[in-house]
């Protein structure tokens, strides 16, 4: 199982950059840009309702899964 995100396309639609979306949801780019990666382990609901607020758009707008396709 995979879950992708796709906060890069969103950021790029909305037309706003990390740093803006970082200060403006209290993180620091470092963490922001783990999630943007997808290196992250784990999402707090309240990290992505400031995320989905600020971008006006939905958690399934960022967050994607994907089955892993087994050889």
């Amino acid at each position: 199982m995979a879950i992708l995100i796709n906060l890069n396309m969103m950021l790029a639609k909305r037309k706003v950059s990390s740093k803006e979306l970082a200060e403006a949801i209290g993180i620091t780019q470092q963490n922001l840009s783990i999630l943007k990666t997808g290196k992250a382990k784990a999402v707090r609901f309240s990290t992505l309702n400031a995320i989905c607020s600020h971008l006006d758009c939905q958690p399934g707008d960022i967050l994607q899964y994907e089955q892993d396709v087994e050889e």
